[in-house]
């Protein structure tokens, strides 16, 4: 169905957003303001399903919401200019109103997925429904983050994450099963976090807070970006091996990486780096006992190889490799 369908059923009353089994509107402006982007993106959304019934006294079909309301709520509003969404070629978040014509079009013209429902009566609907809403697997805290809040932080850490996929994948920082699960977007956003001010605890609830609070401005959003791509172009010029064959290749020792990275106002040559990392990862690896290696190598180790990613294991650490860049 296109966007203008589904307007011109809504403008006719022949679309029930509001069905007796549906609950009430709890999308957010965040969430609207997602899916209006991921139509202007051309990017997948989720299809909405239409139970058809005939309305014998006007002779037309209603359209009955099944599963989609707040998508086709969010699809209305934005029509009606009731809030912004950010569009690719736009710097700032736009209303429909501040459309070209030619993007108004696009809009209009857009595909949105459904499902007919023809000759389902009430129990059909309704066993329908509570298994499109039925929760197939127990979600994590990076997934349901992402389920509730979809606005600028969420939308910086996906860009982040998926921007650097190939540095993920190549390095062995993340497994496929880990990406598939969010892990290098809760990364990104633990890392943001401690880039905005300063090393912290991991903290489920301090990222959960960062979502809520930076849902729907993210005001240090520009800076971050600009910081990541110069880290992160950085580290893509260094050798792969030099990653992904050392110690660095652990989500928490490339946390502590980056971070010295960026706080370095002039990057090494590439081969410097190379030879440093090298070196920590020849000293992490000294096969002779504690007692024979240098104290502040024992205690990186320590810090490197803890089960908790506190602020007194991640300071030991960026210390030591800081220390290679001074």
């Amino acid at each position: 169905m296109l966007v203008q369908d589904l307007l011109n059923a809504h403008t006719r009353g022949e679309l029930n957003v509001s069905p007796w089994y549906q609950r009430r509107s709890v999308w957010t402006s965040a969430h609207k303001a997602y899916l209006i982007n991921s139509i202007f993106s051309k990017m997948p959304v989720p299809t909405i399903y239409l139970r058809h019934a005939l309305d014998l006294e006007h002779e037309v079909t209603v359209k009955e919401v099944v599963d989609g309301q707040q998508r086709c709520r969010s699809i209305i509003e934005f029509k009606d200019n009731a809030f912004t969404a950010r569009h690719p070629e736009h710097s700032r978040r736009v209303f429909y109103r501040d459309l070209s014509t030619t993007q108004r079009e696009q809009f209009l013209m857009a595909k949105i997925p459904t499902a007919q429902l023809i000759g389902a009566d009430d129990s059909d609907v309704i066993e329908i429904f509570g298994r499109l809403n039925a929760v197939s697997k127990t979600l994590n805290p990076q997934e349901k983050r992402a389920a509730q809040y979809s606005g600028e932080f969420h939308q910086f850490c996906l860009k982040q994450s998926v921007r650097h996929l190939p540095l993920w994948r190549d390095r062995n920082i993340f497994s496929a099963t880990e990406i598939s699960r969010m892990q290098e977007v809760q990364f990104v956003a633990d890392l943001s976090l401690s880039m905005h001010g300063g090393i912290i605890d991991f903290q489920a609830a301090r990222i959960t807070r960062a979502y809520k609070d930076w849902d729907e401005e993210f005001p240090t959003k520009e800076n971050l970006d600009s910081r990541f791509e110069r880290v992160f172009d950085y580290i893509s010029s260094i050798q792969p091996h030099t990653i992904r064959d050392t110690i660095f290749s652990r989500s928490p020792l490339f946390y502590s990486l980056v971070l010295v990275l960026d706080s370095i106002p002039r990057l090494p040559s590439v081969r410097s780096t190379e030879e440093r990392l090298t070196e920590i990862d020849m000293r992490f690896n000294d096969p002779r006992p504690t007692t024979e290696r240098p104290l502040r190598d024992v205690e990186f180790v320590g810090a490197a190889t803890a089960s908790t990613q506190r602020i007194k294991q991640r300071s030991v650490r960026d210390a030591y490799i800081r220390s290679f860049f001074e």
